[in-house]
């Protein structure tokens, strides 16, 4: 069949879930026996994400193919369980870079280089990526709301994209607020109207209206939008705040998204089958009152969003535990060696997430060597890998002046020194060891039993690595090398045997979690925190 196109817009306010509303339909189209993909095109001028500080978009997600993308990608891919690739990221600044490039090469020889056509053509092109393929609906989210300036383009290409293909090939779905005024208790639909009117003005007629509310909408409040917003009243859903995340692909299933969409798109298979995502959904409702407390150490905690798969990774981790998860957020810029026993007191468990830049290293490290002499459950990810090698360095073979290359170049034990490959680089952006490699696990170690198997593939983001000149050392000392690159040169995982759960990573686990299937390392920390 011919690829169809649907494209999820905003309106009103940003943070109203356009990227949980792709997911499920996402998902609920899968479920239909769909080969769905999602895309997410960003307005900023950024190439990618991966030079911006977490507080200013929150984590930056990888993919298998070493694409630095939005944290939407990771909403797409836990509730699709489809691995996407950089053709499912696209920021405006991606978009300039090749179409300057292809000027500059001379493809638009005596052409005035505009936004119209080159700059719109190039992002359809992104669009039509999937044509030709097993692909049956492409997803494409646009970051912002509609009317931001640097969005324009966007929404001018999309609107093309509908006059391109019949009308039974593409769908306009806008996200919207129903405003709660609870000095006259009742929900108001103008800010909506006047979201439609911006987006008609562009000359788009949304075709499905998905409005995020606290209560449910009366049928006289739908007629209304339906009237002054131009769409059927049966195209109105009510994307209310769910208890669990993942309930959210059920509850506008129930609301009708998905049938609407088939109806619209002339798919014939409308019939779902939710079973295995409503007995998810029940597994995760039936968790019993147990819980455990998991901090998050990390600089970026002012912004949950910071460290958004790590959180729900322990969430899944818990759902398959049975167990739920509180998810503690504590800024290690707080903690010294004076007060770690106080600031960490009560866990029962903890997690040093990834980063770069060396504020708050040192309390990093004092909360690894914390986990580490009160038996407390620890997994280090990444950076927090690194820092738990260079505390077992300094406190257990007692070497003097250790550190990391990457905050001490000239140190005279750096234990964890830059990658042979990143030496000679100096541009920032997407130079990094991005993306999914092998790891071989040590027969017998902690990672070989999380994993049952001997060989993983999981994603990276770094530049910096394990000094094999210093593992001879470790290793007698208790600090295995439980995984490591397939040709052995690369340190990938490091544990303590004598000790409840210590285990870090110079990958990131979190990347590939799923709901029904949580990332290994995951499970293993939750179930040694419940002891």
């Amino acid at each position: 069949m011919k690829t169809k196109y649907i494209f999820v817009t905003g309106g009103v306010v940003s943070g109203l879930g356009k990227g949980i509303t792709a997911a499920s339909l996402g998902r609920l189209l899968k479920n239909r026996g769909y080969k769905v993909v999602n895309q997410k095109f960003d307005p900023y001028i950024n190439v990618d994400p991966g030079t911006m500080s977490p507080y200013e978009h929150g984590e930056v997600f990888v993919t298998d193919d070493g694409a630095e993308t939005d944290l939407d990608l990771g909403h797409y891919e836990r509730f699709t369980d489809e691995s996407l690739s950089k053709n499912s990221s696209i920021t405006m600044g991606k978009i300039y870079q090749e179409v300057l490039d292809r000027e500059r090469r001379g493809d638009y020889l005596g052409k005035t280089v505009q936004v119209i056509p080159h700059i719109t053509n190039a992002i359809k092109e992104k669009i039509y990526a999937f044509e030709n393929t097993d692909v049956d609906v492409v997803i494409s989210e646009l970051g912002g709301t509609v009317g931001d300036l640097e969005g324009q383009s966007l929404i001018e290409a999309i609107r093309q994209v509908g006059i391109e293909n019949s009308p039974e090939d593409v769908l306009y779905i806008h996200v919207t607020l129903l405003p709660y005024i609870h000095g006259s208790n009742e929900l108001k639909s103008k800010p909506t109207q006047h979201s439609v009117k911006e987006l008609q003005s562009f000359g788009i007629m949304p075709d499905i209206l998905v409005c995020r509310s606290e209560t449910e909408i009366p049928d006289s409040l739908r007629e209304k939008m339906a009237l002054f917003c131009n769409v059927r009243k049966e195209d109105i859903i009510a994307n209310r705040t769910a208890g669990c995340l993942y309930e959210v692909p059920l509850m506008l299933e129930d609301e009708g998204l998905a049938v609407q969409t088939c109806k619209h798109l002339g798919l014939d298979k409308v019939k779902p089958n939710n079973a295995e995502w409503e007995k998810m959904v029940k597994k995760i409702n039936s968790v019993s009152d147990k819980e455990v407390t998991i901090a998050i150490v990390g600089k970026y905690v002012k912004l949950e969003d910071s460290y958004l798969s790590v959180a729900e990774s322990l969430r899944h981790a818990g759902f398959e535990n049975g167990v739920k998860v509180n998810v503690k957020y504590i800024n290690c810029e707080e903690i010294t060696e004076k007060n770690a026993k106080e600031k960490l007191a009560g866990l029962n468990g903890i997690i040093v997430p990834g980063g770069f830049g060396n504020r708050g290293i040192e309390g990093k490290i004092e909360t690894i060597r914390y986990a580490r002499e009160n038996k407390v459950p620890f997994l280090g990810i990444c950076l927090g890998m690194q820092m738990a090698v260079v505390e077992f360095a300094r406190n257990v073979l007692k070497l003097n002046d250790v550190n990391s290359e990457e905050f001490e170049a000239e140190c005279e034990n750096p234990v964890i020194h830059i990658m042979k490959d990143q030496k000679v680089i100096t541009r920032k952006g997407g130079t990094m060891r991005l993306g999914s490699y092998p790891c071989k696990l040590k027969e017998g170690s902690l990672a070989e039993k999380l994993y049952k198997t001997s060989n993983i593939d999981e994603r990276h983001r770094h530049r910096f690595e394990y000094n094999n000149s210093y593992k001879e050392a470790m290793e007698g000392k208790g600090l295995i090398c439980s995984g490591t690159s397939p040709d052995g040169t690369l340190v990938e995982i490091v544990e303590i045997k004598d000790h409840p759960y210590f285990i870090a990573a110079q990958f990131h686990p979190e990347f590939k979690s799923r709901p029904d299937r949580p990332a290994p390392l995951f499970v293993g920390l939750v179930k040694a925190a419940m002891k």
